[in-house]
Formats: structure tokens, sequence, C-alpha cells
């Protein structure tokens, strides 16, 4: 993959719009860890609404949807959104690096990935998403994909810039 150049460096906007808060303190630490690693690449904004712990599945999906939704119409108007689902498209890291790379390659300075809570997404907040994207077909926690999303980033970004990282 070739570098991308400078421009996106301090001026990418990732958003991460998720359900509830990371409980455990080991995935905290994993986010925290990642986190500070993306600073050089990109403004990480992660804004969490809270879980809906009554009704059923259907009903708590809706309500949640709706403040994603909510969340979603605050963001500028020209970040895409990729929703984490499981029956979403998988990449391999590099091809995810190649989708971003090229998002920056068109001056896209803003990115929203949205995290569902423990029954997923909403059909209307996955319609609503540019991508659908799966990490694997193996099923994750919605807490425990958060770390996994953050280090892809990371490794991404290696990948644009051209940096040491991915093996």
């Amino acid at each position: 993959m070739r570098p991308y150049s400078n421009i996106f460096i301090g001026h990418m906007n990732i958003n991460i719009i998720q359900i509830g808060k990371t409980k455990a303190s080991f995935i905290r630490d994993a986010e925290h860890e990642y986190m500070k690693r993306l600073r050089p690449y990109a403004k990480i904004n992660v804004i969490t609404i809270k879980d809906s712990e009554k009704g059923d599945i259907k009903r708590i999906k809706e309500e949640e949807g709706r403040s994603l939704s909510a969340a979603l119409n605050k963001l500028p108007a020209d970040s895409i959104v990729i929703a984490l689902d499981e029956n979403g498209r998988e990449f391999t890291s590099p091809q995810l690096a190649g989708y971003i790379g090229k998002k920056i390659d068109i001056g896209l300075q803003n990115i929203t990935f949205i995290i569902g809570g423990c029954y997923g997404l909403a059909d209307f907040v996955l319609t609503s998403a540019e991508l659908k994207l799966s990490f694997s077909k193996l099923t994750f926690t919605h807490e425990l994909i958060r770390p996994f999303l953050y280090e892809q980033l990371y490794r991404c970004f290696t990948l644009i810039k051209g940096k040491k990282y991915h093996y």
C-alpha cells in the first residue's frame, strides 16, 4: 500500500458512537492505549449513549436507534457512517486501510463508526450507514469490539503512512 499525504494528520476526525459505558477495566485499559496511539493520526470523539434496559429486544433496539440517530444528526453532514454489524462486510486490515485511504484521498475529514448495544443495531440505523462492517463471523460483546476497532484504526493509519506495525 502506498503512503498517503500528510494532509490528514491532525485534520481527520473519527467519531465513535457507542451504546453503554465500558464497564470492564481491562477493556478500558486497551481503549486508552489505542486512543493514545491514534492521537498523532486523528482526533477521536467518543459519544456514549445510555443503554436501554427495559422491554423486549425490538423495543430496546428501536429506542437505542433513535438515540443513535439523534447523535448522528449533531455530527458534520459530510461524515461517512460505518456501522459495526455481525452481518456486515468483512475486510482484511490492508483492505480497510485502503478504504479509509481512498476517503482521505477525496478530502474526507470525518468518519463515524456506530457500535450498537448488546442486541445490535436497529434496521433503520443500519440502512443509514454507508458501510456495514463485520470484524468476524464470530460474535463479540459490544464492549469488547471497541478496542478491536481502535486497534484496527491504528493499524490502518500505520499502513496508510507506510509505517512498520502491520506484519
